[in-house]
């Protein structure tokens, strides 16, 4: 007797059903048919999308073959990226101290 309760012997959970074994079966086949077709499917979309990325890639190397290069790729080739100022780190420092100048002054 657990908490006034009266246990009954036996198992527990869910009986089994009486399925047909045929029928049981025949949904098992369903589903590998089915998780074929979508395994399927799947390949196919990331075979098209390899070669479409493959294409861009082309076109991309054609473009720097031929000289046609954007300013801002030529400046990450040739690492001009660090020659340009940074802006928000010099207008912090120049602020902090004109506040510090200013403070001195109070």
């Amino acid at each position: 007797m657990v908490a006034g309760k009266v246990k009954k012997p036996g198992k527990r959970g869910r009986k089994p059903a009486k399925i047909d074994l045929k029928a049981k079966l025949e949904r098992s086949r369903q589903s590998a048919r089915e998780c074929r077709a979508r395994k399927k499917l799947r390949y196919q979309y990331l075979e098209e999308l390899v070669s479409s990325k493959e294409r861009a890639i082309c076109a991309l190397r054609e473009e720097l073959e031929m000289g046609k290069i954007p300013s801002e790729i030529k400046a990450l080739l040739t690492g001009d990226e660090q020659k340009t100022p940074q802006s928000g780190s010099s207008t912090k420092t120049s602020k902090n101290s004109k506040n510090i100048s200013n403070n001195g002054q109070v």
